[in-house]
């Protein structure tokens, strides 16, 4: 499913046609996504667009009568088109605007999501931990939210209340880039690796967003291009491959239901 990173390039590309412009008109072809389509979302009809921003892995397209929370599920996906084009098969929702372009969103399993809030404050968004990003995301705020915790590292590192968009593809390549192994407790890790560790996340992160975010099945970027970040995978997907770092095998397990990736050798517990 898209992570922060294609979620966050999704942003930066639909970002300059969309700002600035009224939206004329919404449509909706099914009524319900994940959840239920509120009908309060055809407020924005006849408003500006005034920003697009992202939590987690929610876009937000917000005009002063309120906002659109749009979550891009498993297999959504965002396009700026001509309005004329007509849409396809799983193309389930567009947002027309008045310059004769339209922002169609494309969701062949339809897990994701179109919400709506007067204020930027939903309950999809409550809880929600730091941006790894930002600078409140760092090695002594994780530390201590790590104390005693046994959940391995990985899952810890995944809860979206400690911090939010790190992924199963990025919590992999991240520990991996650390040494730090995938099933260690949370609570047993040294500071020097909560160091390291956040150092990898955020590196890992911005770097997938420069790249154009990672093409796995579904991924493409605004444009209709795809990213490039899976080029760069070290571990996620690898398994019998050689380790880019001693050549010994990469494996797999399961660890909260998710597969996880590493090198035995190179990551230490």
């Amino acid at each position: 499913m898209p992570e922060l990173p294609e979620v966050e390039v999704s942003r930066m590309g639909i970002s300059p046609h969309l700002i600035g412009e009224k939206i004329a008109k919404l449509t909706f072809r099914t009524p319900k996504l994940r959840w239920d389509i509120p009908v309060e979302l055809k407020k924005l009809e006849g408003q500006v667009v005034r920003n697009i921003t992202r939590r987690a892995k929610y876009l937000l397209i917000e005009t002063d009568a309120g906002s659109a929370i749009v979550h891009l599920g498993m297999s959504g996906s965002l396009r700026v088109l001509d309005a004329e084009i007509a849409p396809g098969k799983h193309d389930h929702v567009d947002l027309k605007l008045a310059n004769g372009k339209v922002l169609r969103y494309n969701d062949p399993r339809r897990f994701g999501a179109w919400l709506w809030s007067e204020d930027g404050h939903h309950s999809v968004l409550e809880n929600a931990g730091p941006e790894p990003l930002t600078d409140e995301f760092n090695a002594e705020y994780i530390a201590a939210k790590a104390i005693n915790k046994k959940v391995a590292v990985k899952q810890f590192i995944m809860d979206n209340k400690v911090v939010v968009g790190v992924g199963n593809i990025y919590a992999n390549e991240s520990l991996f880039s650390a040494g730090i192994h995938p099933t260690k407790a949370a609570g047993q890790l040294t500071e020097r690796q909560w160091q390291l560790l956040v150092v990898e996340i955020k590196q890992v992160l911005d770097t997938a967003i420069k790249q154009g975010g990672t093409t796995l099945k579904d991924f493409a970027q605004a444009d209709g291009k795809p990213g490039y970040f899976a080029q760069e995978l070290q571990v996620y997907g690898k398994k019998g491959e050689p380790c880019p770092q001693c050549a010994g095998p990469i494996e797999e397990l399961k660890i909260g239901q998710r597969n996880t990736f590493f090198c035995n050798q190179c990551q230490k517990k």
